[in-house]
């Protein structure tokens, strides 16, 4: 069961940054002035829509016979690696 929920858990990461690269595509293509920008603000949006998958992915995860308590570390996890790369894109892009 372990392995089946680590494999659902890294399947959901990666949606999430393939969902954060989505984002920044979008960004630079709509923001044609200032590329950085577009960047910036990609990330930035990217942030509350990745919670509220993460929340998601937890509902379902207590829904289908999980705790709370269980499922928590697991919502840390999908919700924290995404939105540090998207942090850390935003941060670098900012500096320029």
């Amino acid at each position: 069961m372990h392995t089946i929920s680590g494999l659902h858990t890294i399947m959901i990461m990666a949606g999430g940054l393939a969902l954060l690269a989505i984002c920044l595509l979008m960004g630079w293509r709509v923001s044609r002035a200032d590329r950085t920008a577009g960047f910036a603000r990609a990330a930035r949006l990217f942030l509350p829509g990745w919670f509220l998958a993460a929340a998601i992915n937890l509902w379902f995860g207590v829904s289908r016979g999980n705790t709370f308590a269980q499922e928590l570390p697991i919502f840390v996890v999908v919700f924290t690696i995404p939105a540090a790369v998207a942090v850390f894109i935003w941060w670098r892009v900012s500096l320029r």
